[in-house]
């Protein structure tokens, strides 16, 4: 009974240190936490108060809740998310396939200049975005692209190429060439390489670019606000543009207005979050 007690008494000794060394950590978890999550429950809080109630209590939940702040939120940006989804996807598709085609010409051919080409293209990672704005309107105008999406689409598409072609160089460098050079002995063909072994092989990290590059596509506000004028057309982040400048705010429609316009990336995160951790992942293991 004696040496039950002692293994019990260890055994709780044992738990209790455990829980003193790793106090210290959980308490940093739960300090990052809070400061990560409490924004958005900032934001979910509000949305349910009128002006009143969020200056009486504008960090607590106050009954009565007003929900029809959130129908009021989506009658504002319904729209405008749909033409940022409708933008990103777009962007980001072509930014990777044209990427990939482009990594793979600079992993795998071999031509004179070619480490020049790579130089100059790599100085494109100094230039910038601002200073890009003038001559992008200008280009757009003489094209006669103006106040349409597929400006929109096509620059950013055109702009994540560098970090995407960067990354994507290197992950097919790793590749081993007897892949490439059985494949070419079967007679596929370029196109047939990159899809039946760069595209596989790849995988990781183009997931991770893809998540990437459509949260930098909908965050895009500049280009947007100058380029177009039909509201019809605005992206989600020119719309609460607008409706941050108002000189009148409701807080309660505007905060969940800012709550169902973070939704879709909150979905996308918790769909393609494995996918993003392995793809950071491998890059570590990589590097």
């Amino acid at each position: 009974m004696i040496s039950g007690l002692k293994e019990k008494a260890h055994a709780f000794a044992q738990r209790w240190r455990k829980a003193l060394s790793e106090g210290p950590k959980h308490f940093f978890i739960w300090f990052i936490l809070l400061f990560a999550l409490g924004p958005l429950y900032i934001v979910v809080a509000i949305s349910f108060k009128n002006n009143k109630q969020f200056f009486n209590h504008p960090w607590l939940l106050s009954p009565p809740f007003h929900l029809e702040n959130w129908e009021r939120g989506w009658d504002q940006i319904g729209g405008t998310i749909l033409n940022s989804i409708f933008i990103s996807f777009t962007a980001t598709s072509a930014t990777l396939v044209i990427a990939t085609f482009a990594a793979f010409f600079f992993a795998r051919f071999r031509m004179p200049g070619k480490g020049f080409l790579w130089a100059l293209y790599m100085t494109l990672f100094l230039m910038p975005h601002v200073i890009n704005l003038i001559p992008l309107f200008s280009l757009l105008r003489a094209y006669g692209l103006l106040n349409t999406l597929s400006a929109l689409i096509i620059v950013y598409t055109a702009g994540g190429q560098v970090i995407c072609v960067y990354l994507l160089r290197g992950f097919i460098e790793d590749i081993p060439g007897d892949l490439f050079d059985a494949a070419q002995i079967d007679g596929a063909s370029h196109m047939q390489q990159v899809r039946t072994i760069v595209v596989p092989m790849c995988l990781p990290i183009l997931s991770t670019l893809a998540i990437l590059r459509f949260i930098a596509s909908w965050n895009e506000f500049i280009l947007a606000l100058i380029v177009l004028r039909d509201e019809a057309k605005f992206p989600i982040g020119v719309r609460l543009y607008q409706l941050e400048g108002a000189y009148l705010k409701e807080w309660g429609p505007l905060m969940a207005t800012y709550a169902i316009a973070s939704i879709p990336l909150i979905i996308l995160f918790i769909f393609t979050m494995k996918y993003f951790v392995r793809g950071i992942a491998t890059g570590a293991v990589k590097g």
